[in-house]
């Protein structure tokens, strides 16, 4: 197993040493006024959106996770199967170890195997070549592009880059590459300058991925011979990068510590076009496997719809319409920083 192998194999046990579906975070400062009389059914059917051309059943999408060994063929086989039976989108782990290591498609590919006409999303870093891009979208067939944009990670993980002059090279693939292309952070949150850049640089979709999730300073640092913990906290939250994107007027996805139904209705209701879960359905599939992660998004999108049932609306587009109000201390937060 190559170096890049084994550190993703790596990731996935520490995601899940470090999970905590209890975690609080932003969404939990944040709240919605609920009508008492909200004249209005569950109704399931309104959850259904385009997503980059093609119809899926919900807002809400498993989001980037893993790729590039052999634990992880199985994880994306598994995570593909399910997507593609409740008709929602995946956006797979980085492959930009397929730059280096072509032998390694087949993790990869399974999804697109189990899931050929679903909406796929692929992963790289910023510094991935574009003709190795190109190969990696056309071997996926792959619906939109995400490049990942992961500093703290890098500075955290023992073996990480150290040279961040991405701009130039994500101006060159959005040049070169005809596919709708997200940035996404990795769950220390997109903030309003690097938002404004790269929209005057052409982007035009945003995955916020605040904190409040999985930690790759955490996870990076177990691997670390020497303690960088105090990297852990450097986060920007969801709920203060998902206003960002807000102001900023870009079609954003809220990610980072969605952690159930409700956090999905937060997420929509500040503006996400669509909500990102990766690490809740990661270990829902570890603990229950395939069928139970398949229940388990069918159980979400049902209670998603009569989550906006109960909050009195009848689209997904008037969800941002939902009063809001937040706690003091992330009030104050948002008062400094918008």
């Amino acid at each position: 197993m190559s170096i890049r192998s084994e550190r993703k194999e790596e990731h996935l046990k520490l995601a899940q040493m470090f999970f905590n579906k209890q975690k609080y975070n932003s969404f939990d400062q944040l709240h919605l006024l609920r009508p008492a009389l909200p004249e209005t059914k569950v109704d399931t059917q309104i959850l259904g959106v385009e997503m980059f051309k093609k119809r899926v059943s919900a807002p809400f999408f498993i989001n980037a996770m893993t790729g590039g060994s052999q634990e992880s063929k199985v994880v994306n086989k598994a995570l593909g199967h399910v997507a593609a039976k409740e008709k929602i989108a995946l956006a797979l782990g980085s492959a930009s170890i397929l730059a280096k290591e072509e032998d390694q498609l087949d993790s990869f590919y399974v999804a697109r195997n189990e899931d050929p006409d679903g909406v796929l999303i692929i992963n790289i870093n910023p510094e991935t070549p574009v003709e190795a891009t190109n190969k990696i979208i056309h071997e996926l067939n792959a619906d939109a592009l995400q490049i990942h944009l992961n500093t703290v990670q890098e500075i955290a993980m023992p073996e990480g880059d150290r040279n961040f002059f991405w701009l130039d090279h994500i101006k060159a693939l959005r040049d070169q590459i005809d596919l709708p292309i997200i940035i996404k952070e990795v769950g220390f949150g997109l903030d309003e300058a690097t938002i404004h850049t790269l929209k005057n640089a052409g982007i035009e979709y945003f995955d916020i991925a605040g904190s409040g999730g999985t930690n790759f300073a955490q996870i990076e640092n177990a691997r670390n011979s020497r303690d960088v913990s105090y990297l852990e906290d450097l986060g920007l939250s969801t709920v203060v990068s998902a206003l960002i994107a807000k102001k900023e007027d870009v079609n954003f996805i809220v990610s980072g510590g969605v952690r159930n139904p409700l956090d999905v209705l937060k997420g929509l209701v500040l503006g996400g076009q669509y909500v990102g879960i990766s690490n809740v359905f990661l270990q829902e599939y570890n603990q229950n496997g395939v069928a139970g992660l398949k229940q388990f998004i069918s159980a979400w999108k049902n209670e998603l719809a009569a989550l906006i049932a109960i909050y009195g609306q009848n689209s997904l587009a008037s969800l941002p319409q939902i009063k809001k109000y937040y706690d003091l201390p992330l009030k104050n937060q948002i008062d400094q920083l918008l």
